[in-house]
Parts: C-alpha cells; sequence; structure tokens
C-alpha cells in the first residue's frame, strides 16, 4: 500500500532543509477557503518547520489527522509535534520565519496496522492552547456514506505533491508551491473502511499525493460543499494519477477512536 507521506522525500527534505510539502495534484490555490486545515509538522529547537502530512481542525484543540504520519523515530526525540495553518509553507516562507506553529501531542490509534481491510489509520494532535479564528469541521454520522451513489464529489485540501510533469533531464517529477491547495475528486467505489476517489485529469478529477496524508475529503464540491469531512487521505497509486484512497470517517472503527477525543454526531 502506498501512504500518502514519503520517507525518501522526509530524507530528501532533511538534507535541503525543506518539508516534504508542495501541493495538491490537479487542483488550485485554497487561499481562505479551508482556513480550518492545516499542515501537520515536526521541528527541533534549531531547525525548520518541516512539514510531513495535512489535517484539519475537528474541534477548537483536537487535529485529525493520520496514523503513518507518525513518524518521531524517523526524526528523533529532539522533534517536537505542531501544526500550522498558515497558507504558504514553502521553503521561501519558511526561511523567512513566516510561519505560524501551535504545539500539541500526537495520539494514534493503538489499533494502527497494514492491514487492507481496516488499518484504522487514524490519529488526532490535541493542541496545548485552542485555536482562536479558525473553523471546525463536522463528522459525519454512522454509515452516512453507505449507499452513497457513484460519482458523488469530494474536495480534497491538501499540502502534498502536484501533479507529476515531465522534465527534460530529469524524468517524471511531482514539483513543488508549499500552498495549501483543493481540488475535485469523484467517487469510483465504496469498500468498508475506504472510499475510493478518482484523480484522473482526464475526467477532469483532481487528487492528492505525498505529505497530503490525513488531510480532509469535505463531502460535496463547489456550491455543494459541505463542512462534513467525510474521509481522511491515506493512499493511492504512485504517480499519484489515478486514484484517491481515502479511510471513512462514518465507520464505527473510527468512530470508537474519535469519540475519546470530540463529541460525535
Amino acid at each position: 500500500m502506498v501512504r500518502k507521506v514519503s520517507v525518501v522525500l522526509l530524507i530528501v527534505s532533511l538534507l535541503a532543509v525543506a518539508g516534504a510539502v508542495s501541493a495538491i495534484t490537479y487542483g488550485q490555490p485554497d487561499g481562505e477557503l479551508h482556513r480550518g486545515v492545516g499542515a501537520f509538522i515536526y521541528k527541533s529547537p534549531d531547525s525548520l518547520p518541516r512539514v510531513v502530512c495535512t489535517g484539519a481542525l475537528i474541534s477548537p484543540t483536537v487535529f485529525l489527522t493520520a496514523a503513518h504520519c507518525d513518524i518521531r523515530a524517523f526524526f528523533g526525540p529532539d522533534y517536537s509535534v505542531y501544526v500550522s495553518f498558515d497558507t504558504d509553507l514553502s521553503l521561501e516562507a519558511r526561511l523567512a520565519g513566516q510561519y505560524t506553529l501551535h504545539a500539541g501531542t500526537l495520539y494514534t490509534d493503538p489499533r494502527y496496522s497494514q492491514r487492507q481491510n481496516d488499518p484504522h489509520d487514524i490519529a488526532v494532535i490535541v493542541l496545548d492552547n485552542p485555536v482562536e479564528g479558525r473553523p471546525y469541521y463536522q463528522l459525519p454520522t454512522l454509515g452516512q456514506f453507505n449507499g452513497l451513489k457513484l460519482g458523488a464529489q469530494f474536495t480534497a485540501v491538501g499540502y502534498g505533491l502536484q501533479e507529476p510533469v515531465q522534465v527534460p533531464g530529469s524524468g517524471v517529477v511531482n514539483t513543488f508551491t508549499g500552498l495549501r491547495e483543493y481540488s475535485v475528486s469523484s467517487l469510483n467505489a465504496v469498500n468498508k473502511a475506504w472510499l475510493r476517489l478518482s484523480q484522473n485529469a482526464a475526467t477532469n478529477d483532481g487528487g492528492t499525493c505525498n505529505g497530503d496524508s490525513g488531510g480532509p475529503n469535505f463531502f460535496g464540491a463547489g456550491g455543494g460543499e459541505t463542512p462534513i469531512i467525510a474521509a481522511t487521505t491515506i493512499t493511492g497509486d504512485i504517480f499519484c494519477r489515478a486514484t484517491n484512497v481515502v479511510y471513512r470517517l462514518d465507520s464505527a472503527a473510527a468512530r470508537e477512536f474519535l469519540g475519546a477525543f470530540v463529541s460525535l454526531p
């Protein structure tokens, strides 16, 4: 299973003193549309913020993300967990100190595993202080998407890599912007733990890539977009051009974990 956080990218980012972050695929800059969506960051006292994943507020103090974003063992004990809601987390912005960090504590589902049927790939960062002036989003009801029709639209938001492009001398690469972006996908399939969303540009679908893990997929798009996070980005095809596989939040398993941190609908 391809997890949408890349250890290779993180190693490169450590060498380049940059974060493993870029932009969502076939999307556009988010600006202030989704102000409650932020970046999951590791930082040591003497390092730049290193962006590894995405997430969203589900209460003033609870930030929803993915369990596989927990790579504390890779970074070491000097690195602490933070969240940033800045729209621009490019290397240039971080070098200039143009960011705000919110400290917190990461909690992953203790049942997290690599099982395909339900990996329990869900986590939260409980922030030290409430976030003011930003929205927090709704969770779905139990089984809300069981009978969802194919073609239903979802809006993904994140800080992950952009769509692959051919670069002379380098081959196919995923380009960097450092902006929070969004894209619209349509439903291909519903499974017990997953929604499978098209991100095929040929069918006018956008999607996600490395760095978007844990980010929200809102139910609906455009004028029909709701504040309900249907699922969180987890995996997909290796080139980030076909399918966005997202973890359902309306399942009993997801709700059991989240119910320890927020009130459920």
